[in-house]
């Protein structure tokens, strides 16, 4: 005897004014007695601050409650018996009443600290004698494309910021080769870009003493979480894309082109309670046997044989 909960679409993306559809599957050996089959809808945005980034004080704060987004149920049918076999019991529930505000429904994303969830669980009562079905699936909701004031209406011309990478502009210390020897690298790349497009531009090393060993595209989250009469903020490295293995040619343009992954990234949102922002660095990492006996350094610790720029990123939903 199971029950479990199939969408309509397989891909789990609806969006606030919506409905979300699909069918309650029940396979059972003999025909059985429910007292009810009820589906809920419901969406929150969780929130915590680890020990690490609070301090001791604050962790014992207090628990920070959860934002409700939407908690609905609704009664797909009402008493009766379900037969031997294979069920499948359609349902359909709007997820946004008329009088609900848009801005509420923030998109789905799953942080270090900050996580929007939207889950949909549907309950067999069985009674007293019996234990009852359940099933809860994780569906995606992504910005209205109609009502929401905030999307783009049109499409995306995304904003470049020019940079350039020295030995001068770096604030942290380096080999003393790379002070002496000197480095330049310059391009540029999108700081405003959609949610269905890449970061998108290009690099170029002009002049470099040190051979270099990679060049990547860091991508960071930014959350930050009010606390009490102060805010907590952790960032923290999303995901790496290398654009250049080796030494690469002086003067040759190279292409940057990264493909945001979707559960972890979301549109820059500015809320009360908390925050979720984005962050692009520039790594550019140089041949050194320093190096090789710290393979596992941390992404947001600057080493003597890394040189970076990082940029802010909004990211946009768009039509």
């Amino acid at each position: 005897m199971s029950v479990e909960l199939k969408l309509s679409r397989s891909n789990r993306i609806y969006r606030p004014s919506e409905a979300l559809e699909g069918k309650i599957i029940v396979k059972t050996q003999s025909s059985i007695s429910h007292y009810g089959i009820r589906l809920t809808v419901k969406g929150s945005v969780n929130l915590q601050v680890r020990g690490g980034s609070a301090g001791v004080v604050e962790s014992f704060y207090g628990v920070i409650k959860p934002i409700p987004i939407v908690n609905r149920t609704i009664e797909v049918k009402s008493s009766g018996k379900i037969g031997s076999g294979t069920s499948e019991i359609p349902f359909s529930v709007n997820l946004r009443q008329r009088d609900e505000n848009l801005e509420r429904f923030y998109e789905t994303f799953h942080g270090a600290n900050i996580s929007i969830q939207y889950l949909a669980t549907v309950d067999i009562s069985r009674g007293y004698l019996h234990k009852s079905l359940s099933a809860t699936m994780e569906f995606i909701v992504e910005s209205d494309k109609e009502n929401s004031a905030d999307l783009q209406q049109q499409p995306l011309s995304p904003e470049m910021a020019i940079f350039y990478i020295t030995q001068d502009t770096q604030r942290h210390p380096l080999l003393p080769e790379l002070k002496s020897g000197g480095f330049r690298v310059t391009g540029k790349i999108s700081t405003q870009c959609s949610l269905s497009g890449p970061i998108s531009g290009e690099l170029t090393v002009e002049t470099s003493a040190v051979p270099i060993h990679s060049i990547d595209i860091q991508l960071f989250r930014v959350e930050s979480v009010l606390l009490g009469e102060k805010i907590v903020t952790e960032t923290s490295l999303v995901q790496t894309t290398q654009i250049a293995d080796g030494d690469v040619c002086r003067n040759l343009t190279l292409p940057i082109y990264v493909i945001l992954p979707r559960l972890l990234t979301c549109p820059t949102t500015l809320a009360g309670p908390f925050s979720v922002e984005f962050k692009v660095a520039i790594v550019i990492s140089f041949q050194s046997e320093l190096s090789k006996l710290h393979k596992k350094s941390d992404a947001k610790t600057p080493r003597l044989w890394l040189a970076m720029e990082t940029l802010l990123l909004e990211l946009v939903r768009t039509k």
